[in-house]
């Protein structure tokens, strides 16, 4: 029993940790794009400070709570699509298709986002032409599916060095949250990268 315990606190320990490597560098990606918005558009800008104050209340008093309803995490990939899409007049080619059963079937929250954020900073979306993001999430009674392929650049793109935690994090979670009860598949060819993630919801 005490070493259940004590690996059942290890455990806790760790996923805080990884909760705490996540939160912070998506309002560093969210403040970074607000500012390049500021010197183009202050009514956009106006926008997209309420986009990340709803995304911060989310992140501060949601992600709290072990569980969150489906709906909720939706809404924050939605705004963070927002958000991101501010930064341009062009629009860029998301397309998202949301297949919602339940929306109050229950997710471990903030688990879905690494995967859009890797999107957008390694399709070259900001390139618009020849590129694209379809982002699908199908919940039932007992699981969600989660689809997501983005278009890769011929040439590789340079980014910022700071942040990338993302992917290699939420295997982690996934291990730790949903041990047996998911399926991560990650497809990569030279023009798209693609991600299918089955989760189900009871033993």
């Amino acid at each position: 029993e005490e070493i259940i315990i004590n690996k059942n606190e290890a455990l806790q320990t760790e996923l805080k940790l990884l909760k705490s490597q996540i939160n912070p560098h998506f309002l560093f990606n969210a403040l970074n794009n607000i500012y390049a918005l500021s010197a183009i558009d202050a009514g956009r800008t106006q926008k997209s400070i309420s986009y990340l104050s709803d995304m911060l209340r989310y992140v501060l008093y949601e992600c709290e709570q072990e569980i969150v309803p489906l709906y909720k995490e939706i809404d924050y990939i939605e705004n963070y699509i927002k958000l991101f899409s501010l930064k341009s007049s062009k629009t860029y080619p998301i397309s998202t298709t949301f297949s919602i059963e339940d929306q109050n079937v229950p997710i471990v929250p903030m688990l879905l986002i690494p995967f859009l954020e890797n999107a957008l900073k390694h399709s070259n979306i900001e390139k618009i032409e020849g590129t694209f993001i379809n982002l699908k999430i199908t919940s039932f009674t007992d699981g969600i599916d989660f689809e997501l392929e983005n278009s890769k650049p011929e040439h590789v793109v340079v980014k910022d060095d700071v942040g990338g935690i993302g992917i290699e994090n939420v295997k982690k979670r996934l291990a730790i949250l949903y041990p047996d009860r998911h399926e991560l598949m990650i497809n990569e060819t030279s023009k798209a990268f693609k991600v299918n993630l089955k989760l189900r919801l009871h033993e």
